[in-house]
């Protein structure tokens, strides 16, 4: 399993593209792998026949395992015998628990009764070793907001089910009630005659469980102001035309949203954080995330590297490429990574304002509305008058963890006010 990048330590097989005994050229695809949203191609790394898959698909692999077996002899042939293959999962029930499967009785979540998470590598070592939902919420973690580690829980087996016997290991599947409401309980739904049922595919598993994780860790606060953006469409009329038979490429308002949140940024750098249990993680780069809507109903985003180092040519060309990319299933799993602070532009779908959710780890996000006509009150040294103005809302939502009402309100403002006094004789 090849390394993506330095954050990414495991990767899903979603598809073999080729059989064992089928011919492999030097750099010819021979799987698919997913990694967070992104979907990439692996290549062979020399010429020869497969011999042996060692994983099937779905299964999840450390980066660095070996996932497949090629013989570069042409002369030399090895019986699947001979091939060493990666343990079968355990399915007979531990001793313990006689004649009770605790394999059976319990299912490896996501997500504890608590609200505690768990990743695919955690929740895999967990089946594999008997581990129970109830024994995994008792380990205290120490990754990033008491997240159990691989580390965690390879210290607790040796001392695994010696503090739980099966009979609560089957009352757990029972949810107790809590006076505080902190448990949170799956409601049964019925499924009437006509009703369709569609399984998730793995992309909305992943933004679901995000989603959740989300509004789980940070107290979400929204504030919003109403920009006038006048000039922007104005120039942007104005320049359009030229700026797309110059540079082959459409100028679409993100790019200049993404400008101003970055100007703001400058302004007020503590909108640039993630936070760490107790410590505040204060971001030397600024990484702009722009949630882009896939063909399939889905959502990623990718993310803009260092965006105070460009102007705004550079922004255009990156936001297109981006774009294109996220839309053709072209993105690499370093395009989704890094961001520091995310754009969604709900305004796209004729909404006029939204309340985003938070992509952690960031501690903030600013969705764009719609651009409206409106009448407005124009100050002139005549005196006032009424005119046709275009008007757009901005609404921030910040972690109220680290971001005060103060704060996020001042930074959202100050988006605004770059974007009121755009110079409408701008080059580009």
């Amino acid at each position: 399993m090849p390394k993506m990048r330095e954050s990414v330590a495991e990767a899903t097989i979603i598809k073999w593209l080729k059989k064992e005994g089928d011919k492999i050229n030097a750099d010819e695809t021979v799987l698919e792998i997913a990694t967070d949203k992104v979907d990439s191609e692996i290549p062979s790394t020399a010429e020869g026949t497969l011999i042996k898959r060692l994983f099937n698909e779905g299964d999840v692999v450390q980066v660095g395992t070996a996932i497949a077996i090629i013989s570069t002899d042409a002369n030399v042939t090895i019986s699947s015998s001979e091939v060493k293959t990666p343990p079968a999962k355990q399915t007979e029930a531990p001793k313990e628990a006689a004649a009770v499967s605790i394999k059976e009785v319990i299912a490896i979540e996501k997500k504890s009764q608590s609200g505690k998470f768990f990743s695919p590598l955690v929740r895999n070592i967990a089946k594999e070793e008997g581990i129970s939902m109830l024994e995994l919420e008792a380990i205290s973690g120490t990754g990033a907001n008491g997240r159990v580690t691989k580390n965690d829980i390879i210290a607790y087996i040796p001392n695994k089910g010696k503090t739980i016997a099966p009979a609560q290991v089957i009352k757990e599947q029972a949810p107790v009630a809590s006076s505080n409401g902190s448990v949170q309980y799956k409601p049964s739904i019925s499924v009437n005659a006509g009703d369709e049922i569609i399984e998730m595919d793995r992309m909305r598993k992943l933004i679901a469980e995000h989603m959740v994780m989300s509004k789980h860790t940070s107290p979400h606060v929204t504030s919003y102001v109403e920009a006038d953006v006048t000039n922007i469409v104005l120039w942007r009329e104005k320049v359009k035309k030229e700026f797309e038979k110059r540079e082959g490429q459409k100028l679409t308002f993100t790019p200049i949203f993404i400008e101003a949140i970055a100007k703001a940024i400058k302004d007020f750098p503590m909108i640039n954080i993630s936070v760490d249990g107790t410590k505040i993680i204060k971001r030397k780069n600024i990484n702009i995330g722009m949630a882009t809507a896939l063909p399939s109903g889905n959502l990623i985003v990718p993310v803009i590297k260092n965006v105070d180092t460009l102007n705004l040519l550079g922004i255009t060309k990156q936001v297109n490429d981006l774009a294109n990319r996220a839309r053709n299933n072209k993105l690499s799993p370093d395009d989704i990574q890094g961001g520091t602070y995310t754009i969604t532009n709900v305004g796209s779908f004729g909404n006029v304002m939204g309340t985003p959710i938070i992509n952690q780890p960031q501690v903030a996000i600013m969705a764009v509305g719609a651009i409206k006509k409106k009448p407005a009150v124009i100050e002139t040294e005549a005196g006032d008058l009424i005119g046709i103005r275009h008007f757009m809302f901005l609404s921030h939502a910040y972690d109220h963890r680290v971001v005060d009402g103060a704060l996020g309100g001042r930074f959202v403002r100050k988006v605004a006010d770059y974007l009121e006094q755009w110079d409408i004789n701008k080059e580009i």
